[in-house]
């Protein structure tokens, strides 16, 4: 009785958080083991998507100079902004100061057989319009870089939750037996303006560990220590890690702690990707055409070749893969800001739409294109624009979602959402109902609540899908 009461204490504390894991670890106890299948299985529904790449635009990019031309907000240039669209509103820096009408800094053009209008900046992207479905009403809760991106990572304010690429291989599995499930990457932009991302905004809350994001470096080893280190054979870093994990085995059997079999689970995997990776970073067989369509320079670390790196991951099973671009904080110096980001980001964004179409691949991809929030219609300094979170614009294109339209709109002036309004939990179920999961059903038991990336609320936007 007293080695059942010890085994029983010993679980309980090593889940971290007593009763209130007891029954997660139950939950999760099959998605703990080492296939690669998730908790939904069969699918709730028929899916569209079986992966999806996040061209994450960090830092906040100005919807008035990418996607949403506001003809009102130029003739009002230099103005006083309207206190009928501000009074009582959250804007960040701005409270006691003038608020000034602050025109696009950018012409407009229409693409493609959509007409969709665009900044002409963009006319890589643009040449793609008929491929993309741009959302003109997004909008989301926090004006502060760091909870926004949580927000939009993860769903709620609350730290510590799961990322929706942990959720997307809980939830789903992996297709990949040699590489994680869900890959972050990193690029920074030439202005500066490179706030960090928190490794938290791929954690896996409280799930598991092994469904948390990986993050491959973009210059040098992809992944630390993925190479064996001199006199060590790949027969003897075998024999080790079979070593260790015998013994992570005995500790499984003793404690039942589910955490120890994601430990068994992430040292096989990182055995298999010490033969993986090397190959999937060598882009030496991608034909010059292809390096030339991304503007890609394997080894430079730009968001170029990490597209490059996406398509190629994505074509190896990869369920979630994230790319982050900073450097789109734009206070001051908007106008040549944007003119940067599009010199950095246009050419690949379009050229991985492209590759994905020509290798049959766009159909089963949901590609998402955006950032944590958007810009203010007012000049903070007189050349930027401040945090906004009441409207803002993200494109979507293939894994089902339909191809050459616009979806929702803000008002005159691009200040806050009024048609079609699309929040974050709303973007979240849009993503997993793509992917064959009923968001309302994918849920896990923690601190006596249903958790689910949704939170509370989410509904599916359906007119934008096929």
């Amino acid at each position: 009785m007293l080695e059942v009461n010890l085994k029983r204490r010993a679980f309980l504390g090593r889940s971290c958080a007593g009763f209130g894991m007891a029954a997660l670890n139950s939950l999760i106890g099959q998605a703990a083991t080492l296939n690669s299948k998730g908790v939904v299985n069969p699918l709730h529904h028929a899916a569209k998507a079986k992966r999806v790449i996040f061209l994450y635009q960090a830092g906040g990019p100005s919807h008035l100079e990418t996607f949403d031309w506001k003809p009102k907000l130029a003739e009002m240039d230099g103005k006083g902004m309207p206190e009928s669209f501000t009074k009582g509103q959250q804007i960040a820096q701005l409270q006691g100061r003038p608020l000034i009408c602050y025109g696009p800094q950018h012409g407009f053009k229409k693409f493609g057989k959509s007409g969709q209008e665009m900044c002409e900046l963009f006319p890589e992207i643009g040449g793609v319009s008929d491929e993309i479905c741009i959302i003109r009403s997004m909008w989301t809760e926090q004006i502060n870089h760091d909870p926004a991106h949580t927000i939009m990572n993860t769903g709620s304010i609350i730290t510590g939750r799961p990322s929706m690429g942990s959720w997307m291989t809980y939830g789903l599995g992996s297709e990949s037996e040699d590489l994680p499930g869900f890959v972050v990457m990193m690029s920074s932009g030439r202005g500066g303006q490179n706030q960090p991302i928190a490794a938290r905004q791929w954690s896996a809350g409280m799930l598991p560990s092994k469904f948390q994001g990986v993050k491959f470096n973009s210059v040098g080893d992809p992944v630390l220590y993925v190479r064996n280190p001199p006199g060590v054979s790949k027969d003897m870093q075998k024999d080790s890690i079979d070593a260790v994990n015998r013994l992570n085995q005995r500790a499984y059997t003793n404690v039942e702690d589910p955490e120890i079999q994601t430990r068994i689970a992430q040292y096989e995997m990182a055995f298999r990707m010490q033969a993986s990776v090397p190959d999937l970073m060598d882009m030496s067989k991608e034909p010059a055409s292809v390096l030339e369509m991304y503007g890609a320079k394997p080894g430079d670390g730009s968001f170029a070749s990490n597209c490059l790196l996406a398509r190629r991951l994505a074509e190896k099973g990869v369920r979630f893969i994230q790319l982050y671009h900073r450097d789109w904080d734009h206070h001051g110096g908007v106008k040549d800001g944007i003119a940067n980001k599009a010199q950095e980001v246009d050419k690949a964004s379009a050229a991985l739409i492209r590759d994905l179409k020509q290798r049959g691949m766009l159909d089963d991809t949901l590609v998402v294109w955006g950032g944590e929030f958007g810009r203010t219609p007012m000049s903070q300094s007189g050349t930027g624009r401040d945090h906004h979170i009441k409207g803002f614009s993200y494109f979507l294109a293939g894994g089902g979602v339909k191809p050459g339209i616009s979806y929702g709109a803000t008002d005159d002036l691009g200040y806050a959402a009024v048609e079609n309004p699309v929040s974050v939990h709303d973007f979240h179920a849009t993503m997993l109902h793509l992917l064959g999961v009923n968001h309302l059903r994918m849920t896990v038991k923690y601190q006596g609540l249903d958790v689910r990336l949704t939170g509370v609320s989410g509904e599916v936007v359906k007119p934008i899908l096929l």
